[in-house]
């Protein structure tokens, strides 16, 4: 699943190629794309034609574009996109053939490229929702967010990230490390990938109590993140197949950074100790046996 830096892509991708223009049709290819909007596929596209999308927002791995009415005044909705696995928000010539999982087409009244959303596996989808006055998160001024989108934290990449605040929340909690690092009411935007590479980069192992991380165990694994995170950004995101681009089809290339996800074997870059794979809430953790131990289990 797309995480952060793979989304803030397509957030700039789409600040460029869309913010500004009013929509002119909107042709839902399928009813699962959707589905999060209640009111029903046609309700979806009146509320957005003929309307403007004024900017381009993200927070965690959810983005928004905030509409505005014909005369140009706030229409208090966004359109809500959320990729799921393998979502695709692709900027494409009205000549370009459909995509073969085209699920939404969205035209605009100057005539240029089109917003397509193309969905393989349609775990992604869509939905106009009513906003409301926010935090600020991701290093904006106070702005109108869905209100769904409220209970997901700020960004550790946002100036406003309170830095005090997730330490002590951290440590407070009674849970493994990695199981925190992927709970986005606690940090905003981080998945499997760079919570293994974070957790890498910081030396701890996955299953550390959160509890009993110290201040600069903290600190460490917090820089790990920004660390991570902007790297990746850098490269376009972590691409493994097709299925993650950006709004102009490219693919990232922070997979060749990669530390220890998906390298099981390969040596550490670090001490050369080969990477191992463990299972993890259905899912798969990775990192170095040497670099990162597993912490003492707890006394009864």
């Amino acid at each position: 699943m797309p995480e952060l830096p793979e989304v803030e892509v397509v957030r700039r991708g789409l600040e460029r190629w869309v913010v500004g223009r009013t929509v002119a049709a909107v042709e839902v290819r399928h009813p699962r794309a959707v589905r999060r909007h209640l009111e029903g596929v046609e309700h979806f596209v009146a509320a957005l034609t003929g309307r403007t999308l004024t900017a381009a927002h993200r927070r965690g791995k959810y983005l928004w574009l905030p509409l505005a009415e014909a005369d140009g005044t706030p229409a208090g909705q966004a359109l809500v996109a959320h990729l799921g696995m393998s979502g695709q928000l692709l900027v494409e010539k009205p000549s370009q053939p459909d995509e073969t999982h085209l699920r939404a087409r969205f035209t605009f009244i100057d005539g240029g490229r089109e917003l397509r959303f193309v969905d393989q596996r349609t775990f992604g989808g869509l939905a106009v929702e009513d906003t409301a006055r926010g935090d600020g998160a991701g290093g904006t001024t106070a702005e109108q967010i869905p209100s769904r989108l409220a209970h997901i934290a700020i960004d550790p990449l946002a100036d406003t990230f309170d830095v005090d605040g997730f330490s002590v929340a951290l440590r407070r909690r009674r849970t493994e490390v990695k199981r925190a690092l992927l709970d986005q009411t606690l940090i905003g935007g981080v998945g499997n990938i760079y919570a293994d590479e974070s957790l890498w980069r910081a030396r701890l192992h996955g299953n550390r109590p959160t509890d009993r991380l110290t201040r600069a165990q903290v600190a460490d694994l917090l820089e790990g993140v920004r660390d991570v995170l902007t790297e990746s950004l850098a490269q376009g995101g972590t691409s493994f197949d097709s299925l993650y681009v950006d709004v102009n089809g490219r693919s990232g290339y922070f997979s060749r950074h990669l530390a220890v996800y998906g390298q099981v074997d390969r040596p550490c870059p670090r001490c050369g100790t080969p990477i191992v794979r463990e299972s993890f809430m259905n899912r798969s953790s990775y990192s170095c046996p040497r670099c990162q131990p597993r912490p003492r289990a707890r006394r009864p």
